[in-house]
Order: C-alpha cells, then sequence, then structure tokens
C-alpha cells in the first residue's frame, strides 16, 4: 500500500522505492494566475480525497535554453497552473528527528524548474536526509517591478514554500529546526538574499550558497528601468493591471526580447548601473530591493546584522563562465586585440589582465577573458559574502575544480551540481560519460554531513585562515587562499 501523508490543503498519496518514498508536485501555496499573478503568494486551496504525488507538478512558465546550452543540460517545461509546487523525498515517512535540506533551483531567475533528474533527491533520503526541491515565480511573474504589485514576488514564494516545509516536514520524518537551504546560480543568490531577509528569521539553520554571490540586488529605480522596456515591448504600461491581462508566451517573448538587449548593448544610462553591475551582465529580472525581504545587498545586509548570519557553505567551479561563452561560440571571438575592450564592455579595467597573465603564462587570451569573469560574476562575491559570514559564524568555503570531458569547458557553472546530488548517471551531456564517482561520493557526503550537524570534513574558513576545499579527481585538496593575487588585483580594477 502506497504512503499516504496529510499535509496543508489536504491529503497527498506517495510512491515508495528501494527504500526512499517521494511525493511530487504537491502544491504549497494557490496557483498565481489571473488576478493573483501578481500579488503574494495565497494560502494553498484544499482538496477532497487524496491527491495523487506521483508525478512532477507544472513548472513557471519560460522559454527553452538557447540550443548550446539546451544540447549539455536541456530545458524545462511542464505545463499546468499549479506550479507553486515542491517535491519531497524520505527515508522514512513515519520516522523523526531527520535533517532536512530545501533545494531552491537556478536558471537567472527566468527559467529552471524542481523536476530536473539532476535534482532528484533520491541519495539524500538513502543516505538519512529529507530533501525538499521548490518552484517559484520567475521572470516578469516573479521579479518585475509594477506599480500594483509587491516585488521581489519569486521570494516570497521560496519564504511560502519554507513555512510549509517548517509547518509539514515533521509529517515526513523531518526536524523542522534542523532545516538547510542550498542552491546553485540563481538558486544560490536566493540562498544569500534568505540569509539576509528579515521575513526568514526561524525558517532554517544552515545555508549552502553554489555558483552565486551575495552582491545580487537591483535598485528600484533601476529595475523601474527594465520594466519601463518591458512594457514598451509590448505596448503597455509597467503595470500589474495591464501584465496581468497578458499570457506567458507573450510575457517570455518580452523578457527575451528585453534579455537580448541588455546583453547586447549594458548601458547603465538605459537599465541602471545597478542592473548591469549586479546583474553580471546576464541577468535583467532579478531580486531587488524592497526594504522588506531585500534591504539591500545580501553581504552588505549580514554585515550590518550579524545576528542573521547563519552557518554557511560557499563555493564556486573553477571555471565558471565557460558555461556561457565556449558552447555559444564568443570565446572564440576573443583575441589579445579584443580582450581590452571587451573588459571595459563589462566595467572592469583592462590593466587588471596583466596579473591574471602573470600567473597564467601560458594562458591564452580568451581563458584569461573566463577566468575574470568567473571572478567578476561569481568568485569575488562569494569571498566578500564568506569573509563577511565567518566574522561571527562557522563559514566553510570550496572550489570545485575537476573538468569536465566536454571540449573547452573546464569546471564550468552548473557541473558540480550532479556531484552534490550524487546523479552523475544522470547528467552526461554535461559531465562527459566517464565521471568520477568516488567525487561525487566525497562531495554529497560533505552536504549530508553540513545538513545534518553542521560539519564538512574539511577546515573552517577564518578570517585568519581562508581555508578553500578544492574538490578535484583523483585528490581533493584543502588551500589557504587561492589565488588571491588575481582576486585582489580584480577588485582594484573594479574599484578604479
Amino acid at each position: 500500500m502506497e504512503p499516504i501523508v496529510r499535509v496543508t490543503g489536504g491529503a497527498i498519496r506517495g510512491t515508495t522505492e528501494g527504500g526512499v518514498t517521494r511525493f511530487l508536485g504537491v502544491p504549497y501555496a494557490a496557483a498565481p494566475v489571473g488576478a493573483r499573478r501578481f500579488r503574494l503568494p495565497e494560502p494553498v486551496r484544499p482538496w477532497e480525497g487524496v491527491r495523487e504525488a506521483t508525478c512532477m507538478g507544472a513548472t513557471c512558465a519560460q522559454s527553452p535554453y538557447p540550443a548550446p546550452i539546451h544540447a549539455l543540460i536541456g530545458s524545462d517545461g511542464i505545463p499546468g497552473d499549479d506550479y507553486l509546487n515542491l517535491n519531497v523525498w524520505t527515508p522514512e515517512v513515519g520516522g523523526s528527528g531527520l535533517p532536512v535540506l530545501v533545494w531552491i533551483h537556478g536558471g537567472a531567475f527566468v527559467r529552471g524548474s524542481n523536476a530536473r533528474a539532476i535534482y532528484d533527491g533520491t541519495a539524500f533520503a538513502r543516505d538519512g536526509v529529507v530533501m525538499v526541491s521548490i518552484n517559484y515565480r520567475l521572470g516578469i511573474s516573479g521579479f518585475a517591478v509594477l506599480d500594483g504589485a509587491p516585488s521581489n514576488r519569486g521570494l516570497h514564494d521560496q519564504l511560502c514554500a519554507l513555512r510549509w516545509v517548517r509547518e509539514n516536514i515533521a509529517a515526513f520524518g523531518g526536524d523542522p529546526d534542523n532545516v538547510t537551504i542550498f542552491g546553485e546560480s540563481a538558486g544560490g543568490m536566493s540562498v544569500a538574499a534568505l540569509m539576509a531577509a528579515p521575513p526568514s528569521a526561524g525558517l532554517f539553520r544552515r545555508a549552502i550558497v553554489q555558483s552565486g554571490n551575495g552582491s545580487v540586488a537591483a535598485e528600484t529605480d533601476d529595475a523601474r528601468l527594465v520594466s519601463a522596456a518591458l512594457a514598451e515591448h509590448l505596448g503597455i504600461t509597467p503595470t500589474a493591471a495591464d501584465f496581468g491581462a497578458l499570457g506567458p508566451a507573450e510575457l517570455c517573448s518580452a523578457q527575451n526580447a528585453v534579455a537580448l538587449a541588455l546583453m547586447t548593448d549594458p548601458d547603465p544610462q538605459r537599465w541602471g548601473t545597478s542592473v548591469v553591475e549586479r546583474g553580471l551582465g546576464i541577468m535583467s529580472l532579478f531580486p531587488v530591493v524592497d526594504g522588506d525581504v531585500v534591504e539591500g545587498t545580501p553581504t552588505e545586509v549580514l554585515a550590518a546584522n550579524p545576528q542573521r548570519r547563519v552557518p554557511l557553505v560557499a563555493g564556486t567551479t573553477a571555471d565558471e563562465f565557460r558555461f556561457f561563452t565556449v558552447p555559444t561560440g564568443i570565446t572564440a571571438g576573443i583575441d589579445a586585440d579584443s580582450l581590452p575592450f571587451v573588459l571595459a564592455r563589462y566595467g572592469i579595467d583592462p590593466s587588471v589582465a596583466h596579473t591574471y597573465i602573470r600567473q597564467r603564462p601560458d594562458a591564452a587570451p580568451d581563458e584569461i577573458f573566463n577566468a575574470i569573469l568567473t571572478d567578476w560574476c561569481f568568485r569575488a562575491g562569494t569571498m566578500d559574502l564568506a569573509e563577511t559570514n565567518a566574522a561571527t559564524v562557522t563559514t566553510y568555503v570550496y572550489e570545485f575544480a575537476w573538468p569536465t570531458t566536454l571540449p573547452g569547458l573546464g569546471a564550468c557553472h552548473v557541473l558540480e551540481v550532479p556531484f552534490v546530488f550524487d546523479a552523475v548517471d544522470n547528467a552526461h551531456t554535461l559531465t562527459g560519460p566517464t565521471p568520477p564517482q568516488p567525487l561525487a561520493d566525497e562531495i554529497h557526503a560533505a552536504w549530508v554531513s553540513f545538513a545534518t550537524d553542521g560539519s564538512t570534513g574539511w577546515s573552517a574558513f577564518t578570517p585568519a585562515e581562508k581555508n578553500v576545499r578544492i574538490f578535484d579527481h583523483p585528490a581533493s585538496s584543502t588551500v589557504d587562499n587561492p589565488r588571491a593575487e588575481e582576486l585582489a588585483a580584480l577588485r582594484q580594477g573594479i574599484r578604479s
């Protein structure tokens, strides 16, 4: 007989296989459609009888990834209105006191879902952790600043899901007082935002930021410039009423057009300085300073509010930016002559390249470019967040250095995710055909350990000893403040 659990909204039926029980597509809030699209999340509508929770739920409407990125990781798109849903994997429905991990997916705040094969929580449940993965509103629906609508609706969704976890996770054997949130890319940035957010108090004990940073938060006036561009493209006014009258396909089309315009011409006068700089030249819709959930960039807020800090694991991959430039062919156009101009386009003093060239004398110009942009987008902001947090709270830092066997990508963005989930067999389009299982065993075990009792198995990062765990195969190591000269030069080059 398949397990039945009662949660907010009613009873749900899951499935059990190999000692792990999963409940999929469980709604944690009312469907955000019609007038609710631009409101704060509302309570889930109760259902009669037992709801089948055996298939992945709907995902927020979105466009497929461009073909070169789609070839690496695929795209998301399960139709339906109840896309504010979550999945739960547990080793023991009738148990109690198990640690809980809550996963927040990435996708630049405009793509992604909790339904990906590499986010399967079976391995975590196998190892004694109750794992939850959540969906939230994306793009215009989740993050556009519109008259007549609260800002940061996507973050409010995440908070709503965490409240659902607090209220319901004991029914799955989980301990509501031992919750760790973790996420990658936009999900990692969301984790940092939630760490700093006043409404998140008491909803989680620890946090893991993968390939994110602590510097993503647009200023409201700048975000309104993006909303105005979206409205102009659609021929409407930037109000919740006008946007609410449109269908998902029209919203996605406008998002794509404006995102392309921003990436093609990242002019701060047109888009706002904070959108260009904190959006990393990639994102146009992301969390905005609203004085409620987001009081400023996460690192700034945590520096001013040390009581909000929680034990943290934070890290990046060694070659993050190659994910964006190698498949799309951007890297192929960068040589010694164009490198200074490309760096200046991102607001980076071209002289920064001299330090990277000295440290990497055999690297080609495109490799120097990708190293600098990896640090600019991800590593610098991650280290700033870690240094702030480590002043008062236990903090661990890592770098994923094993390179995929796919040509040119190195240890690129997203690559560590299937290792964290011990799901490398589901990721050969990204990892290549023979990813090292021992590395997945090591990383996955560290995440399980941190979720259980806050330990990782390597030395903590402190203001005095900036220990970084370098995950690699055939052997990992712990290094003190790797490539500090490059990071210092980058920070100086940005300030100048």
